[in-house]
């Protein structure tokens, strides 16, 4: 029996040809990413899936007998169930007309079938992206809130910068008025100093006059 004519034998069960055909390429292609991707798919009473790692290796070619090595290598293996053995071998007989019984699986167990692995897989890549994705939003907001601390000191820095050269130019401009004031008040007191000078040179010329007249009667 090849894909087609298994799409056929189940196509009057699932409502029509076309019907059968996605159901089987849907279970086949959940089957293949589960088991690339590492998970073992298993459905009770028929068998399970899995990925199986084979270790370098030597071999012989069977045509000409020489010893090759074989590289390490990963391939599919299907272990039967219980139930599909029994059936085979013939200890058990196939129900006449319908389905055969396979046991239904746990709930939350990877036996319900392949989409429960496949949904599980992609559950856990949609957590992993989700936790790389806050991951680089926050080493983003660490990045951004550095940024920010930097340019906030820089900022502060220079207000203080500014701040300061303010303050300097102000003592220095007080200091500038402060002097011109004491220079303005100190030169009416010096040209007041001046005038009186002549003054007291008058007195002495008069008292030595006096003294002159006093000696000469």
């Amino acid at each position: 029996m090849n894909k087609a004519q298994l799409v056929e034998a189940i196509a009057d069960k699932v409502g029509g040809r076309q019907q059968a055909a996605d159901a089987v390429d849907a279970v086949l292609d959940a089957i293949v990413r589960a088991v690339v991707a590492g998970d073992r798919v298993s459905v009770t009473g028929f068998g399970s899936f899995e990925k199986v790692d084979r270790p370098a290796r030597y071999a012989r070619n069977p045509q000409t007998g020489e010893r090759v090595r074989v590289k390490k290598t990963s391939v599919p293996r299907f272990r039967a169930g219980q139930g599909f053995k029994d059936l085979v071998s013939g200890s058990k007989k196939l129900p006449r007309g319908g389905e055969v019984a396979v046991k239904k699986a746990p709930k939350g167990s990877l036996s319900g079938g392949a989409s429960a692995t496949v949904k599980k897989a992609a559950a856990k890549k949609t957590a992993a992206k989700k936790t790389t994705a806050r991951k680089t939003t926050s080493a983003a907001a660490k990045k951004t809130t550095a940024a920010a601390k930097k340019t906030t000191a820089k900022k502060t820095t220079a207000k203080k910068t500014t701040a300061k050269s303010t303050a300097a130019k102000k003592t220095t401009a007080s200091k500038s008025t402060a002097a011109k004031k004491t220079a303005a008040q100190s030169a009416p007191a010096k040209k007041a100093t001046a005038k009186k000078a002549p003054a007291k040179k008058s007195t002495a010329r008069k008292t030595t006059a006096k003294k002159t007249a006093a000696r000469q009667a």
